[in-house]
């Protein structure tokens, strides 16, 4: 048990994304604007936004550097 506490905790993998989850990540990690990505994947900015929500809910992160630094492996 002691040395389940000495591991160091594993950090959420980008395979728990949805593929369009992972699509907008990688526009992000790409420099692309919220409106850039929904021109690109022909869909809202609102829907950006979400995905974008979900996305730092599951990376546990609160900022776009933080996400793109996740999805880089920094």
């Amino acid at each position: 048990m002691v040395h389940a506490f000495k591991q160091p905790a594993s950090a959420p993998e980008t395979t728990d994304l949805s593929a369009r989850e992972q699509e907008v990540l990688d526009f992000l990690a790409k420099g692309y604007l919220y409106k850039e990505i929904a021109e690109q994947l022909n869909i809202s900015y609102g829907t950006v936004h979400t995905y974008i929500e979900r996305i730092f809910k599951k990376l546990h992160v609160r900022s776009r550097a933080q996400a793109v630094a996740k999805y880089l492996g920094a």
